[in-house]
């Protein structure tokens, strides 16, 4: 059975049948907390709770903190992208962990961001440190990963796309909603991380959709042996792994992208950005985002955030 871990301000929780049981921890850290875990099964007992709802949840990942994120890691997206997932090759973008914010906590929009967007994705939850050249295999994933979370990569890509680059136009304060539990799951549960199906609402509107198996291109642990070879990670740290299809970006049509392709490059943004400008998809001010992860059968569930768009 999986472990649900809670955090408020002040405490750590676990999540049981009746409500939420305090972990009884000095850890202040997601790190921390996971490099003892007797407390936390201590908790899982313990009758004396109070209910989920009244705690005001935050990240169940503290900062700082690593933020790794794959890119383009699923075939429907990759496809929409305009192009061919079967030349796609693993790769990796940072974000800031300032970005990180609470479960139901507000997504702002910077002052100077025209085009958000939303991508509801699994993060992993690193749960030991792990030394540049470790060979991980699929029979250590339970080890080097605790659990998981629900995260959304909120993407300014107005900022994100000119620049060629994902740091900023990702990374704004709020950007990367996480929560509202961290999973813990045992090697047998983690083998059933195709079966997760990823959904994402906007305003009830259903976006995003899809099952891991047969759409995401790169599992878990073909990205840890990737990172491992040049980085370092330590627990605590999060791997986002990817969105399906269904973001407010899309590929232009063919014919539009090879006229775009011959303007130059201040013409061709131009254009491109007063067309994406009448896409209704992109998320406005009082936009509400539901974001939850969980099997059909409801034996994993990653919980759901809802957060709600506010403007700077």
């Amino acid at each position: 059975m999986t472990t649900a871990i809670l955090r408020t301000t002040d405490h750590w929780w676990v999540k049981t049948p009746t409500g939420a049981a305090r972990i009884e921890t000095t850890a202040t850290t997601t790190g921390q907390l996971l490099a003892d875990r007797d407390p936390i099964a201590a908790a899982a007992s313990d009758t004396d709770t109070v209910p989920v709802e009244s705690l005001d949840l935050l990240s169940p990942v503290t900062a700082p903190c690593r933020v790794v994120a794959q890119m383009t890691n699923y075939a429907s997206h990759v496809s929409d992208a305009g192009m061919n997932p079967a030349t796609v090759p693993l790769t990796f973008f940072r974000k800031s962990s300032a970005s990180i914010t609470g479960p139901f906590a507000d997504i702002v929009k910077p002052s100077h961001v025209r085009l958000l967007d939303y991508e509801v994705e699994i993060g992993l939850v690193i749960g030991r440190d792990i030394p540049v050249g470790t060979a991980i295999t699929e029979a250590d994933l339970a080890d080097v990963i605790a659990g998981l979370v629900v995260t959304n990569d909120v993407s300014a890509r107005d900022i994100q796309l000119p620049q060629t680059q994902f740091y900023e136009g990702k990374s704004y304060p709020t950007f990367t909603p996480v929560g509202p539990q961290l999973v813990l799951l045992s090697a047998e549960e983690l083998k059933r991380f195709g079966d997760l199906r990823l959904q994402l609402r906007v305003n009830g509107q259903l976006r995003q959709d899809m099952h891991v198996a047969g759409d995401m291109l790169y599992s878990p642990v073909q990205a840890l042996q990737s990172l491992t070879r040049f980085q370092a990670l330590s627990a605590g740290d999060l791997i986002l792994t990817g969105t399906p299809v269904g973001t407010a970006l899309s590929a232009p049509p063919k014919l539009i992208e090879i006229i775009g392709s011959l303007l130059p490059p201040e013409l061709k943004w131009k254009a491109f950005f007063k067309r994406q400008a009448g896409n209704p998809k992109y998320l406005a001010a009082g936009d509400v985002v539901q974001a939850g992860i969980a099997t059909d059968d409801g034996a994993i569930d990653l919980g759901t955030q809802v957060n709600t768009v506010r403007y700077r």
